[in-house]
């Protein structure tokens, strides 16, 4: 058995210490807003927060969670009033909307690191997010946007 907290909820999972945080979160936890889109951490979709750092849940193992904070899209905010979660409504972010969870945490993660970040480090921290749908320019400008909140 495995003992964490998850958006701020104490929490005991009977998986095997060696699964992929991503499907506890998703099974058992029934937290479905973090996605899977590639299962080798290079997509971003299933970003979440250990810690307050961001992580790719689709291989970072159950084990690795014990004891600590996990924070999930659902996490973030109760009513979608973090400043990111709003700036990407305000500006329209979303085409598919797919990879936007993990496109919004690991945005949160560098804001609360760099509350003012230039053009180049949004780049090279939300370079590991992919998005088919190609809004990366509506994504670097909600995340200004969301500096000014």
């Amino acid at each position: 058995m495995t003992a964490f907290t998850i958006n701020g909820r104490s929490v005991v999972v009977t998986a095997t210490p060696d699964t992929p945080l991503l499907w506890v979160i998703r099974e058992e936890l029934k937290l479905t807003g973090t996605k899977y889109g590639c299962g080798v951490a290079q997509c971003g979709a299933c970003t979440v927060h250990v810690d307050g750092e961001p992580v790719r849940a689709c291989v970072f193992s159950l084990a690795g969670a014990e004891g600590r904070s996990v924070t999930t899209i659902e996490g973030l905010s109760d009513d979608g009033s973090h400043p990111v979660q709003r700036a990407w409504v305000e500006l329209e972010v979303p085409q598919c909307g797919y990879c936007q969870s993990g496109q919004i945490m690991s945005a949160a993660a560098l804001l609360a690191r760099n509350p003012s970040p230039t053009d180049e480090q949004i780049d090279e921290v939300m370079r590991g997010n992919l998005c088919r749908c190609g809004t990366y320019s509506r994504i670097r400008a909600a995340i200004h946007h969301a500096t000014e909140a």
